[in-house]
């Protein structure tokens, strides 16, 4: 790699990690309002909702074809987030 590539390459990586900071912020949020929405359920059988499930990801489909943005990314990371807060949910659940 050349060292201007080199300089631009590090200049990317460091934007990243400002995006990273941001999307930690963000996931911050999300993991308060999931723990409030754990303290409504009164059964472990209400924490996996497939419709639900199906209709986010149906949703983050179109709006990330929308938005240009590969609906194969968006799939796998909402996939992803969606079953770590339903594994939180399980880990962290108390019967009322």
């Amino acid at each position: 790699m050349s060292p201007h590539n080199k300089i631009k390459l590090n200049k990317l990586r460091k934007k990243l990690d400002k995006i990273d900071n941001q999307l930690l912020k963000i996931i911050k949020i999300r993991s308060q309002v999931v723990k409030k929405v754990l303290d409504l359920k009164t059964s472990k059988s209400e924490i996996i909702d497939k419709p639900r499930i199906n209709k986010i990801l149906n949703k983050i489909k179109k709006d990330s074809i929308k938005k240009k943005i590969d609906p194969k990314i968006t799939n796998r990371i909402w996939k992803n987030m969606i079953w770590s807060f339903i594994d939180y949910e399980k880990r962290n659940f108390r019967k009322k």
